[in-house]
């Protein structure tokens, strides 16, 4: 007897799930503090004269690892002795921390392995990843307190939530397959405002590295003069390599048209640099322009968001399809303000405050950046989208049918009477087969017997050739046209009125009872000559 033992479908059922999704978070926020910490002591062990022991660069690992999250840190050794913040983040180091949540939460989500283990719904995997993520977090800002760059806590209240459950909900939906929502206006205005995106920053660094390499022999000034030992050239290279998005978002920032501020008494446009800038010596700063009104090279930048705005449009139109004027206007103007919104991000994140005093402000202002983005999307995108697709529509209209001359047909003489001079006459032509190629009418005008013609004879008839005796003795005159071929006198009549089909396109039928009868099997050969019609004998003289 077979014992049927159930087994449960998860070990340790869903709160082992939540726990292995909760160390998952806290080993993600594990990794990469470990590599920043790694990465900070190989400096500090390189450098010839170290500042400070093993314990301030585990603080300044820790203070890294905070501002790649977007929390600003405070600087207590300054020369003045005041609190300085330090809000610009490098936005290279933001990767790592968030591939690493957005990898964990995907994991998590992830049953392709086959395993027993019960899915998790989404908000719970994503609050799970978040929460163990943050908890390591909250450890982390408790130990930058007692350090040279302690974390401001209200900025770690918002920001670093913010970024965790933003990296772990696309680590989700990166598990779920990416799905876009199910309203076409929504995933069009969402693949709009990637492609905007992505062509802006793209742009801006574009523009960036034009105006670097255009001011290159300035920014190998500041390089050297801020390294020492190769320690220090290493470091400096380091950091700039960090700042090279925020380079790009810059540029963006500057196309836009509001562009970006250098301390609280200056600002850089393209119309030129107004004010007086407070510049630290760095080499990425050295792009910036010079004072002055702007030259053409500047204004050429605006057509970074130009292009932007074009390609958004256009892909709002492609997508509109059948979609209302109204429709196609909104959703445009939907993906402009989610690009505004994304941009707005990307420069609060890019600028920052450097000081206190004139360095309070430093990059790109994050509400005047957004808002011209919108504005550059109203302006230009809404019309772009309009325009494409009413091309489309034009596109998709069918054309107007061309007049068809009415084609005529030749008459033969004598047609129109039904007479017909002889049997060795030419045959009139049939209406069946004016609208035919000229190969074909000629095949069937050697098939289909014209009017007035002699029908083949019946099984067990006399012969081709062969005519049958009329009882007076007189041979039989041709039949009319326009009269039963097989009704004249002289020529056998059919019973059943059509064995040989109509010759002016009615049906055929089997003239051997088969029902598979097709007339097109009994056409001639391409090589065998039509036999000639059988000659007509004189008739007999009245001698």
């Amino acid at each position: 007897m077979t014992h049927v033992t159930e087994h449960p479908l998860v070990q340790g059922g869903r709160s082992a799930a939540l726990a292995t999704a909760c160390v998952r978070g806290g080993v993600a926020a594990g990794l990469g503090l470990g590599a920043l910490a790694v990465l900070v002591i190989a400096a500090w062990i390189s450098s010839p004269y170290p500042d400070s022991g093993a314990g301030g660069a585990l603080h300044l690992a820790a203070g890294l690892w905070l501002l790649a999250h977007g929390v600003d840190l405070v600087r207590t050794d300054t020369l003045s002795g005041l609190p300085a913040p330090l809000g610009v983040v490098p936005m290279l180091l933001v990767a790592l921390p968030v591939w690493l949540v957005h990898r964990a939460a995907r994991d998590t989500l992830d049953t392709s392995d086959g395993g027993d283990r019960p899915r998790l719904s989404t908000g719970a995997a994503v609050a799970a990843v978040a929460g163990g993520y943050l908890l390591v977090a909250a450890a982390t800002v408790a130990y930058s307190g007692s350090g040279p760059l302690p974390a401001d806590l209200i900025t770690a209240g918002l920001w670093l939530p913010a970024v965790v459950v933003g990296a772990a909900g696309t680590g989700a939906w990166t598990a779920l397959g990416r799905p876009l929502p199910g309203q076409r206006q929504a995933a069009a205005a969402l693949r709009a405002v990637g492609l905007g995106l992505v062509t802006l920053v793209g742009g801006g660094a574009v523009a960036a590295a034009v105006s670097l390499a255009l001011h290159a022999r300035q920014a190998q000034a500041a390089y050297t003069g801020l390294v020492g030992e190769w320690s220090g050239s290493v470091t400096v290279l380091l950091l700039v390599l960090a700042l090279l998005p925020n380079m790009a978002v810059w540029g963006a920032a500057y196309g836009l048209g509001p562009g970006f501020t250098l301390g609280t008494g200056a600002m850089a446009t393209p119309l030129g640099l107004a004010g007086d800038p407070a510049v630290p010596p760095f080499p990425l700063l050295a792009a910036l322009p010079a004072e002055g009104r702007g030259t053409w090279l500047h204004w050429a930048v605006v057509a970074v968001p130009l292009a932007a705005a074009v390609l958004q449009g256009r892909r709002v139109g492609r997508s509109a399809g059948n979609w209302t004027a109204r429709d196609t206007s909104l959703t445009a103007l939907g993906a402009a303000w989610g690009c505004g919104a994304a941009v707005a991000v990307l420069a609060g994140a890019a600028g920052g405050p450097l000081g206190t005093g004139r360095l309070a402000a430093f990059g790109p202002v994050w509400w005047q950046a957004g808002a011209a983005t919108v504005l550059w999307g109203a302006c230009v995108g809404v019309p772009v989208s309009l325009g494409v697709r009413a091309w489309g529509l034009r596109a998709l209209r069918p054309k107007r049918k061309q007049k068809q001359k009415p084609v005529s047909v030749p008459v033969v003489a004598g047609a129109e009477s039904g007479a017909v001079s002889g049997a060795t006459d030419a045959p009139a032509p049939s209406p069946a087969l004016s609208s035919v190629p000229a190969a074909l009418k000629g095949l069937l005008s050697g098939l289909v017997p014209a009017p007035g013609a002699v029908s083949p004879p019946a099984p067990g008839a006399p012969g081709a050739g062969q005519t049958q005796p009329h009882p007076s003795g007189t041979v039989p005159e041709p039949a009319r046209a326009g009269s039963d071929p097989g009704s004249g006198p002289g020529i056998d009549p059919d019973p059943d009125g059509d064995r040989y089909g109509d010759p002016y396109g009615g049906g055929y039928t089997d003239p051997y009872d088969d029902s598979g009868f097709e007339p097109y099997d009994y056409l001639p050969a391409a090589w065998e000559p039509a036999s000639p019609p059988p000659p007509v004998p004189p008739a007999p003289s009245a001698d």
